[in-house]
């Protein structure tokens, strides 16, 4: 009897300690919309492989959900909450020690309808809302647990998973009085475990008036952190001949570097810098940095604060598919003064500005300060001689850089933009600042560096950007009205979702259904600047020919992109 109890003891014994020897597991994780929104009362319920019981729990206000002390195994996490529909991951391993962190999004009805196969072809845009409140929610976040080993869970990624996207387009035209040029681009994105991203992108134009070709090639590499950073850099060289036949080609060689980081839920920095050398006439060299700050004050409201020393265009936008139109595009702006040599535009801009979302309106209020040495302005007329030596000649026929002196000025912008479909947007923006314009008693061009007057002016613009429902055309289409006439826009650095080119300017992109002649992913182009040919005014150049000084010149280009 004695022996018999002896044995049960022992196997209970070692029953004890192989149960003690497994170390139990965990899973949490957070719950967010589709937004990125943390889902506050989500019921999170847990159901093992091995048995049909189930665990329960609620979200917290950070949309969190923890579950400790389990056994390894497989197990199905089920999200659900009012007004969602209900998420499901199922085979989640927890090994021993071990805790695996989930990302839930839960999504509605009409969300999951949205979410149909993207087309090829189709681009993307961050026009809705471009101060906005861009939500950290999405970010990964690691957090360890004593000493244990994590398993970070993120769905639908996977380390095998690439995508490799290319880009080709041509575009001829120009404008129509000082004629025209072709341009071809050329891009290749290589997206890797959904967080590195490499690019590499070649711009050409051709001009037969030109002693060589003009060319942009930019390489950048870009990685999303754990710590929730995106550091990015690139490196891109620019050469642009000129019309001048006694001036040499303008060559530049930059190397960019750019960060974001997040502190917190609320607090955001963006901040990076550009390193130029241009060689021109002699050689110069520029540092470029920028910053941005953004406090987000609520779900809706976003408090920012911005320095940069380069003037946004409207080129990434239209998906980088054109060599610039005029150097006013692309850094470095280099210009020319009779007597004091080559000239780099140095910028420096300060704004501070509130921006509030009411579901579908979104509301902008800035203040800024500008000061800019150098103005790299643009002109447009056949001034190609020998003593036209206070122009630089474009790299497109009829369009050249003078030197506009100096802006000095303080201004005030609003904005307002209502989504009218998704995607799909409409804005309103008024500025008031200095411009510089051309007195009455101006005459020839290489009066400007010393003669063009800094006056306050009036502006406001209407915007329709974003991609049109059921056809997907991507469009960006707007009047920019001024009080008065300028040479210079009002609110020069002005990158928020009212942004848009002087007078009336659209950017269309039609994608063409495939057929037995035409492959899949064939775009139609259409870029148009300052149709109507508003705020020319005619100067003499020093070879006694008539030019035009002008904000915006009239570029009209069309052509065809294929998406493979």
């Amino acid at each position: 009897m004695m022996h018999k109890i002896g044995i049960l003891a022992t196997l209970l014994l070692a029953c004890t300690m192989s149960s003690a020897a497994v170390s139990p597991g965990g899973i949490a994780g957070v719950v967010r919309d589709s937004s990125g929104r943390p889902q506050l009362g989500a019921m999170v319920e847990l159901i093992s492989s091995a048995s049909s019981k189930s665990i329960t729990v609620l979200t917290d206000g950070k949309g969190s959900f923890s579950l400790t002390g389990l056994l390894p195994g497989l197990y199905t996490v089920r999200v659900s909450a009012p007004s969602f529909l209900p998420t499901i991951r199922e085979s989640i391993r927890v090994q021993p020690g071990a805790s695996v962190l989930l990302h839930m999004t839960l999504s509605t009805l009409f969300e999951a309808i949205q979410l149909v196969p993207r087309q090829r072809g189709a681009t993307t845009s961050d026009d809705d809302w471009r101060w906005a409140l861009r939500s950290m929610a999405n970010r990964p976040i690691l957090r360890l647990t004593g000493n244990k080993p994590l398993v970070v869970v993120e769905h639908g990624e996977r380390e095998s998973d690439a995508v490799l996207k290319a880009r080709v387009s041509f575009l001829s035209g120009g404008d129509p009085d000082a004629g025209g040029t072709s341009s071809t681009n050329f891009q290749v994105e290589r997206s890797m475990f959904g967080t590195v991203d490499s690019r590499f992108s070649l711009n050409g134009g051709v001009n037969s008036n030109a002693s060589s070709p003009n060319a942009v090639i930019r390489a950048a590499y870009s990685r999303e952190m754990p710590d929730g950073s995106f550091p990015e850099i690139a490196i891109s060289a620019k050469h642009f001949a000129t019309m001048n036949p006694d001036q040499p080609a303008i060559q530049a060689l930059a190397i960019s570097v750019a960060n974001t980081m997040t502190f917190g839920e609320r607090l955001e920095l963006d901040y990076g810098n550009e390193s130029q050398m241009v060689q021109f006439r002699t050689r110069a060299t520029s540092f470029r940095p920028h910053a941005t700050v953004s406090y987000h004050a609520g779900e809706n409201t976003t408090f920012q604060y911005g320095y940069t020393t380069s003037v946004p265009t409207l080129r990434a936008d239209k998906g980088f598919d054109t060599a610039p139109a005029d150097l006013s595009e692309t850094n470095p702006r280099v210009t020319v003064t009779p007597f004091g040599g080559q000239h780099v535009e140095m910028d420096i801009h300060h704004e501070v500005s509130v921006s509030q979302r009411l579901g579908k309106h979104k509301i902008q209020v800035a203040a800024y300060s500008d000061r800019i040495h150098n103005v790299a302005l643009n002109g447009v007329g056949q001034t190609y001689t020998a003593d036209s030596n206070a122009l630089i000649g474009g790299p497109y026929s009829g369009i050249f850089t003078y030197n506009g002196g100096n802006l000095r000025t303080e201004g005030v912008r609003g904005v307002y933009s209502y989504s009218l479909a998704r995607g799909l947007n409409a804005t309103l923006d008024y500025g008031f600042g200095g411009v510089l314009t051309a007195p009455e008693g101006l005459l020839t061009v290489n009066q400007t560096s010393t003669s063009l007057l800094n006056v306050k002016r009036h502006s406001a613009a209407a915007k329709l950007s974003g991609t049109v429902p059921k056809t997907r055309t991507r469009v960006i289409g707007s009047y920019r009205w001024l009080s008065g006439s300028a040479l210079t826009p009002v609110d020069m650095f002005n990158a928020s979702a009212g942004q848009a080119d002087p007078y009336l300017s659209f950017f269309l992109r039609q994608p063409i259904p495939a057929s037995r002649l035409l492959p899949n992913g064939l775009e139609a182009l259409i870029d148009v600047r300052n149709l109507l040919a508003q705020g020319y005014r005619p100067v003499l150049s020093n070879d006694g020919s008539t030019v035009y000084l002008v904000q915006g010149t009239r570029v009209i280009r069309a052509g065809v992109s294929y998406n493979f």
